[in-house]
């Protein structure tokens, strides 16, 4: 367990997340808290681990084995200044429906119903928070780092106080495919009226918001077309 969770975590670093991370490591300082929602297998745990220093990382995955998974992996590897969460995060706190796509655990799991349109899915019965209500006002968030499969707006809806007090690097995946309602557009919107400014990550690039054009980087087209080169779901985003 240690060495592939090691192995994932330096896959991540140095080939499949090195702009997220830098982006992460550059704004956190330590002491200060990071909140992983959606930690998955935990690719980012153990760096973030590392940055925050005696801050905390507070990982929320509302799938059970893959909470049980991480935090015997966070054991293993003596992260102890890691907080792991078998919740999601939304707008609104409470018992909800989570959809898990496949046999086994999944990527895609989510509260979204619109996954039941072309997977088949099981459910269980997760708790939902919201970062405002989880957070005390007195917690220095330093970063988001937001993989939740469509729920993205409803989190920051969930954080208002947040970030505007404290105003977190977020980072964050954003795909249309995964939204019941609106477009990625609604999500950046709601950010930038509360004085946030986008980026989107171009390979290793960071890229200006205004070049994005979800029609491109988005394209629909082929099966797999979220596996495409040049499709593009990651971006950041910072007070301006």
């Amino acid at each position: 367990m240690k060495s592939r969770f090691l192995w994932r975590s330096f896959k991540s670093r140095f080939r499949d997340h090195v702009a997220e991370l830098a982006v992460i490591r550059e704004a956190v300082k330590p002491g200060e808290v990071i909140v992983d929602i959606g930690a998955n297998k935990g690719s980012y745990l153990y760096w973030l681990s590392r940055w925050v220093g005696n801050g905390r990382v507070y990982a929320f995955e509302p799938q059970r084995s893959l909470a049980e998974y991480l935090q015997k992996a966070c054991a293993a590897c003596r992260l102890h200044n890691v907080t792991i969460e078998a919740k999601a995060v939304s707008s609104q706190a409470g018992m909800f429906e989570l959809l898990i796509p496949g046999e086994g655990d999944s990527p895609g799991a989510t509260l979204n119903r619109k996954i039941t349109e072309r997977e088949n899915c099981r459910s269980e019965q997760v708790e939902v928070v919201t970062l405002d209500e989880y957070f005390p006002a007195n917690v220095r968030i330093g970063a988001l780092k937001i993989d939740a499969e469509g729920a993205e707006l409803a989190i920051f809806e969930g954080a208002q106080r947040i970030l505007a007090e404290q105003s977190p690097v977020l980072v964050f995946e954003c795909e249309q495919r995964h939204l019941e309602k609106g477009t990625v557009q609604d999500v950046f919107e709601y950010l930038g009226s509360r004085g946030y400014q986008g980026h989107f990550i171009d390979g290793r690039i960071l890229r200006p918001l205004q070049e994005f054009d979800l029609g491109v980087h988005q394209n629909n087209t082929g099966e797999r077309f979220w596996d495409a080169k040049g499709y593009i779901n990651n971006f950041v985003f910072r007070k301006r």
